[in-house]
């Protein structure tokens, strides 16, 4: 006879471990806050490990409970995906990890139109800033920077291409920036931590060094220097197809200026078991027409 945990404590734990708080894992699960500590407490007991370590108010999993979560949040999506097959449903919402500034000015756009053509699949978008850990208890898709990660399936969307873009309001009819006189424009500047200033990495990858006294804004994201873009506050750096509605509907230009490949990729992934699953070859086939 198999000795196995109980059954409900791990559903529990699984919870509390997933949302890293016991009350949220309580509302989850309705159930009170004070019951996921009981069943967390069977858990322990069971084991005789510790499974949580308190760091003040954060709730942090200990290396245990790190590899008892890894492996049933392995099971438990394979339970799932069991429990599809015999009952012979699929997966009607989908989780959908993505870039803020990829979401907001390429995907929720064209959005409209999957849901035409695949009105009974929902979509929930779960913004991030960072790339996520791919498993499905963090989402069911992912677009982000990751490839090459085993077990999953991946498709390049698009390599990252810069491009200066301003509001056509910022210069007069006629008027032509050149690559020496860009400096004298105030330039709309994105910290991206690790790799800098974007404008500093233009400015090497094209030869073209600005003075010391050069006005320059810097923001923390993208999209606030292209939103200050558009109200005519400067130049921003952008990716092309990023800022294609907004040429298109005269909010930006396109200036004749060098662009510059960063040698980011936006990449879509998803667990190469589920590919079959109906509603995620669905969007696979929609983003895979999508230009």
């Amino acid at each position: 006879m198999r000795k196995i945990p109980p059954l409900r404590a791990l559903q529990v734990f699984e919870a509390a471990a997933r949302q890293e708080h016991f009350s949220r894992a309580a509302d989850e699960l309705c159930i009170t806050q004070s019951a996921v500590s009981h069943q967390v407490r069977i858990l322990e007991e069971h084991f005789g490990e510790q499974l949580f370590k308190r760091a003040g108010r954060q709730l942090k999993l200990s290396p245990k409970g790190e590899l008892l979560y890894s492996e049933l949040s392995r099971i438990f999506n394979e339970l799932s995906d069991l429990n599809l097959q015999i009952s012979g449903g699929e997966r009607q919402e989908l989780r959908l990890a993505v870039y803020s500034s990829f979401a907001v000015k390429w995907l929720i756009p064209r959005l409209s139109d999957f849901r035409r053509g695949y009105p009974d699949i929902k979509i929930r978008l779960d913004m991030i800033t960072d790339d996520p850990e791919l498993s499905d208890s963090v989402a069911d898709m992912f677009i982000s920077g990751q490839s090459n990660h085993p077990g999953f399936w991946h498709q390049l969307l698009h390599k990252e291409r810069l491009i200066p873009v301003c509001s056509p309001d910022l210069f007069a009819r006629g008027e032509t920036v050149l690559i020496e006189s860009l400096w004298r424009y105030p330039l709309l500047t994105v910290d991206e931590g690790p790799l800098g200033l974007d404008w500093n990495r233009w400015s090497m990858a094209n030869e073209a060094p600005f003075p010391d006294d050069f006005q320059q804004h810097i923001f923390s994201h993208v999209l606030l220097a292209i939103e200050a873009a558009i109200a005519g506050q400067g130049i921003a750096l952008a990716s092309d197809f990023m800022v294609v509605n907004d040429i298109e509907n005269g909010r930006l230009i396109a200036l004749d200026l060098p662009d510059i490949f960063t040698g980011f990729e936006f990449n879509f992934s998803c667990k190469q078991r589920r590919l079959k699953e109906p509603a995620i070859a669905a969007f696979i086939e929609w983003i895979s027409g999508q230009k």
